[in-house]
């Protein structure tokens, strides 16, 4: 489902510009063969890229520059770049320029957030169904509620779900991008789609 919480117009048409810029002109001159092999690598995550930035920024204008900077530094390290894959690697990079600004804005850290371990008593999520009642919400709901209700979660539990729902990262990939233990993306996973259920349940209470 990548993208599909944003508006997909806006979002191409920005993207678009923001795909060219983050091409340095010199450098893409210098070593064509090279640019030639990011492009083909790289921009076609770019629409996935801008949708999480636009939920850990929660705002289209710092998502794009977000975006661009991080395909600079992308561009810039691609000589150096061995794996993982190009999505989680773009991810990675893209995560630590969105908390660079959002620990430019805020005095204290996201990560202050405490993840509790796993319960014992919780089932192994590394055995749940594809298909899950936040996946059917998410096509069943108008996209307009669902990006606010998701974009209410606190960061880490925000980021997880994201990585997860909507750009399908593995359990594993979502680690290597957050640099958190797997142990700790199940945590933050359940107790993000907890929250959004609840939201959820909230939002369908209320009188029309």
């Amino acid at each position: 489902m990548p993208g599909q919480w944003i508006e997909a117009g806006r979002a191409q048409t920005s993207l678009t510009k923001a795909g060219q810029r983050a091409m340095p002109v010199s450098a893409a001159n210098d070593d064509p063969e090279k640019a030639r092999r990011f492009r083909d690598a790289a921009l076609p995550h770019l629409d996935d890229a801008y949708t999480l930035a636009r939920y850990l920024l929660r705002d289209a204008t710092d998502a794009e520059d977000a975006v661009q900077e991080c395909y600079l530094r992308a561009f810039q390290h691609f000589d150096s770049y061995r794996g993982p894959e190009m999505k989680p690697w773009l991810f990675a990079i893209l995560r630590n320029v969105c908390r660079a600004e959002f620990a430019r804005r805020v005095s204290s850290p996201s990560a202050a957030i405490e993840d509790s371990p796993e319960s014992a008593e919780q089932p192994p999520l590394w055995h749940e169904a594809q298909e899950t009642p936040e996946t059917q919400m998410l096509r069943q709901r108008d996209a307009t509620t669902i990006r606010r209700l998701v974009s209410a979660l606190a960061e880490p539990f925000r980021e997880t779900l994201v990585l997860r729902e909507i750009h399908n990262l593995s359990y594993r990939e979502i680690a290597d991008v957050a640099e958190v233990p797997v142990g700790t993306v199940m945590s933050r996973l359940a107790r993000a789609r907890a929250m959004l259920r609840s939201a959820w349940m909230a939002e369908e209470e209320q009188p029309k």
